[in-house]
């Protein structure tokens, strides 16, 4: 017995000198450049935002940020890479609604969305809108319901393919409001705006940058917007739940995660920086014009965001019989 708490006591310092070796490498972080993957092609929303925050993040850290875009299989090239990259703080990833996406469309993916990740924070949001073509007569998302009731599977709704933002917010109207609307896919946002807007198809959830240059010619009407709240871009259009379908929330988030393992007080640095960029006039203005609204959000409230949407998105794929591929 007093062998084994000789061992047993031997291993109690070595907890506080791992914490302790931890805080001297968060006072010297970094040390050299950090490697931002972007697990899309450049150019892409998601490639842009993080372009306008990591070289504010840059100056704050002293050091250079580097955009690694790694595209390909829906983001999970470049998530894969960061999942398996060294806990050190020299590597983050910066993701879009994807990422709570691909656990509910992928049969199997090379990474464990929530475990393999230290999440550092909610960066930003771009809101999301539900337009109609003029043709369909509904003002309001009580008259949308009714005519879809009418007509079910007779109403139309176009995407930028499947598994993106508007075919699961779309089967979740869907599922909340007992209706039932018959998908069609496209290949990006622009070909499935295109049809909408010539009345091929009926209806869509896109952006909201991408629905008000179309709502305030009179080519395209809004019905609702899908945020907890109204957004800046059409405050006199009110969200799905002010509008009855309570728990319809929809968000495009925008966040930051470093590898699992990652030291917490590197972590807190990081997202320290994260924060103080996203508070920078200029930053925030750059944001705007891409229609993302700042969240800047902590490592708790990141993780909560990240395992409530994913656990969302896998029930609505499951009752819209969405079958992982």
């Amino acid at each position: 017995m007093k062998s084994s708490w000789r061992w047993f006591s031997l291993l109690l310092p070595t907890a506080p000198l791992g914490f302790a070796a931890a805080n001297v490498e968060a006072q010297t972080y970094p040390a050299k450049a950090v490697r931002m993957i972007v697990p899309f092609a450049p150019g892409g929303n998601t490639d842009i935002i993080a372009r306008v925050y990591a070289s504010k993040m840059a100056e704050i850290i002293g050091q250079q940020i580097f955009i690694d875009n790694r595209g390909g299989a829906g983001g999970t090239i470049g998530t894969e890479l960061a999942a398996k990259a060294a806990p050190d703080g020299y590597t983050i990833l910066m993701v879009s609604a994807g990422h709570t996406i691909n656990p509910a469309m992928a049969k199997k993916l090379p990474y464990d969305s929530i475990k393999d990740f230290a999440p550092i924070g909610v960066i930003a949001d771009v809101p999301t809108a539900f337009v109609v073509h003029p043709s369909l007569p509904a003002k309001n998302l009580k008259e949308f319901i009714a005519i879809a009731k009418a007509r079910p599977g007779d109403i139309f709704y176009s995407t930028a393919g499947r598994g993106t933002v508007g075919h699961l917010s779309a089967e979740l109207l869907n599922s909340t409001a007992k209706i039932k609307l018959t998908a069609v896919h496209y290949k990006g946002s622009g070909p499935s705006m295109i049809d909408l807007v010539a009345g091929h198809v009926q209806m869509q959830f896109p952006s909201m940058p991408a629905a008000v240059q179309y709502t305030r010619t009179g080519r395209l009407r809004m019905i609702a917007q899908t945020g907890e709240q109204r957004s800046s871009a059409a405050p006199d259009i009110p969200t799905m739940q002010e509008q009855g379908l309570k728990g319809f929330v929809v968000s495009s988030g925008f966040a930051m995660f470093a590898p699992a393992g990652t030291p917490r007080p590197i972590a807190d640095r990081i997202h320290s920086a994260m924060v103080k960029a996203l508070n920078d006039p200029a930053v925030k203005e750059s944001l705007a014009k891409q229609g993302a609204e700042v969240v800047a959000s902590t490592p708790e409230q990141h993780d909560k965001f990240n395992r409530t949407e994913i656990a969302k998105w896998i029930k609505v794929a499951r009752e819209a019989g969405i079958q992982p591929e």
